[in-house]
């Protein structure tokens, strides 16, 4: 079976008879002509359908909307129609480039499809702060591909535009002592400038606790009380 497929059977259930029929039409006018893709993928949520996947997630931090998905499976069609990994790249990246926040952040939700030649993508996608966009940026791409030192900017970029630390992939398996000490950092300043700080610097701070050596002021900040 093919990617395409799978991806769309993931999604049969919450789609009408009539979304699922314009989605498969939607696959097969890439199938046949790839460059439709730039047609097809902005159109894909008013035609398709749209919404949340999971309602506790309703503005898609934590993973995939409907939209995105209806929108991966566009990719999926485009990634087989494609035989050219240099085009598919061009392909991807216009339709990132040239997209509405909706469709930027679907675009980054599917970049599994493309290997380490996406990083321009999501390096761009860090320097907005729209959480949607820095949230799909810090997905599976992200912990799989970029080196260390671009990934803890990563983190330290939710922290500042406030997405939530649950939100980036693989967060416990790629802290270390440095991502540690650069949230403690941060806490500090925050403290320092009088602003409160995130509960979820735990995520970092408690699988490195020497990092708070440092920073006496944010360790008193954040001790539990009695």
């Amino acid at each position: 079976m093919s990617r395409t497929q799978q991806l769309r059977d993931a999604i049969a259930a919450d789609l009408s008879p009539a979304a699922a029929s314009r989605l498969s039409q939607m696959t097969a006018e890439i199938a046949a002509d790839p460059s439709a893709a730039a047609r097809l993928f902005p159109a894909a949520a008013r035609e398709v359908a749209r919404g949340p996947l999971d309602l506790d997630d309703p503005s898609g931090i934590h993973g995939p909307t409907l939209d995105d998905a209806v929108r991966g499976v566009l990719l999926a069609a485009l990634a087989e129609a494609v035989d050219d990994d240099a085009r598919l790249l061009r392909e991807v990246s216009d339709l990132y480039r040239y997209g509405d926040g909706d469709e930027k952040r679907a675009v980054l939700r599917a970049l599994d499809l493309l290997g380490p030649e996406a990083q321009p993508v999501v390096e761009d996608a860090l320097r907005t702060n729209d959480i949607r966009i820095v949230a799909a940026a810090m997905g599976p791409w992200a912990s799989a591909h970029l080196d260390d030192a671009t990934w803890r900017q990563g983190v330290l970029k939710c922290l500042f535009v406030g997405v939530p630390l649950t939100a980036v992939d693989r967060l416990g398996e790629r802290t270390d002592p440095e991502l540690a000490r650069m949230v403690a950092a941060y806490a500090h300043e925050r403290l320092a400038a009088g602003r409160s700080v995130p509960d979820d610097v735990h995520l970092v701070l408690d699988q490195e606790p020497g990092a708070l050596d440092q920073f006496p002021d944010v360790a008193a900040a954040l001790r539990p009380s009695a």
